[in-house]
């Protein structure tokens, strides 16, 4: 009875430890606004670990990367002329296998400045559910 007791006591720690977990998200990376200001604005200010939307045109589909978790990769031109890398996680969510130069995609994700523009990742859900989850649409399909 004390074995089942102490696996009880333990079970419910180690939820309450996750549930507040999930409430500790830092607030750079809690949604901030629907909308492609914010991704020009962080472009702009070179900044890191926020989460942003955006839409863009395909301009260059490149290798996936196979080193860790898997990514495939592509660059899209948004609306101000910035390219970005799109590094979407294909061990996480599906793969976009109809995705073609000259496509339009949306997108939701964490951006990180580089000097090449930037990369948006996290466009999958977390399976931990530490992260907010990010997305890529395209011809009306939603992978995440």
């Amino acid at each position: 009875m004390k074995k089942i007791l102490l696996i009880g006591v333990l079970l419910v720690a180690s939820l309450y430890g996750i549930i507040n977990e999930r409430q500790l998200i830092p607030t750079e990376k809690k949604y901030e606004e629907n909308s492609s200001a914010v991704l020009e604005r962080v472009i702009a200010e070179k900044k890191g670990n926020v989460q942003v939307q955006g839409h863009g045109t395909v301009t260059r589909i490149l290798p996936d990367d196979t080193r860790g978790s898997k990514h495939q990769r592509f660059i899209v031109t948004i609306p101000s002329g910035q390219t970005l890398l799109i590094s979407h996680n294909i061990d996480l969510a599906p793969g976009i296998h109809s995705l073609r130069t000259g496509d339009s995609v949306e997108f939701s994700g964490e951006f990180e400045w580089n000097p090449q523009g930037g990369v948006i990742h996290w466009t999958h859900h977390d399976p931990a559910g530490r992260h907010v989850p990010g997305w890529i649409i395209h011809n009306g399909k939603r992978y995440d």
